[in-house]
């Protein structure tokens, strides 16, 4: 798997010792892992609680992350299995976590808005596509910058305005996406979806 260059250079720096690194992921991936345990209703101190061992863990484990690209999922999966402990916790103490949500203490979620981390994951993947698109030539960069303009323009027109036959289009634009793919910025997302996706 081909790594997302931004967070591969963060893990080696925070693993070289560089403090900024360090707060820098973590100021990256609060908000998944507090929106994570705002949708398991923890109470504030429980998400504090979770919080602290998630980043405690990462610490620790940090040299051994395999994939230093795989770190957002390895920090929302190790957040939900806290939550889940938290949960297991409180029913072997016999004092049910509130559904409702009643308790003033508890994180309020609003429930028709989509989960933080799909949302952090949304955005890491457009700015992965940004990066992308940047590294690409000039001439790639405009016509698929022509290809998706609204109103779409006809071939015909993005032909004349790029002075190519029309016929070249095609199999341009089939290039020029297939080295978009190929990019170490979006490589890692591309990865990570078809694993999501699993043997077909």
């Amino acid at each position: 798997m081909r790594n997302d260059p931004v967070i591969v250079d963060l893990v080696r720096r925070a693993r070289a010792g560089d403090q900024g690194a360090w707060d820098e992921i973590v100021e990256r991936f609060a908000p998944l892992v507090w929106g994570i345990c705002r949708r398991h209703r923890l109470s504030v101190a429980d998400a504090d609680d979770v919080g602290q061992s998630l980043w405690l863990g990462l610490l620790e484990h940090l040299d051994a992350l395999r994939d230093p690209a795989a770190l957002p999922g390895w920090i929302a999966t190790t957040t939900r299995r806290e939550c889940l402990k938290v949960h297991d916790d409180a029913r072997r103490r016999r004092s049910p976590v509130d559904p409702a949500g009643a308790d003033d203490d508890v994180l309020d979620a609003d429930p028709s808005a989509s989960p933080v981390d799909e949302g952090l994951l949304v955005e890491e993947r457009r700015a992965a596509v940004r990066a992308a698109f940047a590294g690409l030539a000039p001439q790639c960069r405009r016509l698929l910058a022509l290809l998706v303009s609204d109103p779409p323009l006809p071939y015909v027109r993005i032909a004349e305005i790029l002075g190519v036959p029309v016929g070249g289009l095609g199999p341009t634009r089939a290039r020029c996406l297939e080295k978009l793919r190929r990019s170490e910025a979006l490589a890692a997302f591309l990865d990570r979806d078809a694993a999501d996706r699993g043997p077909r």
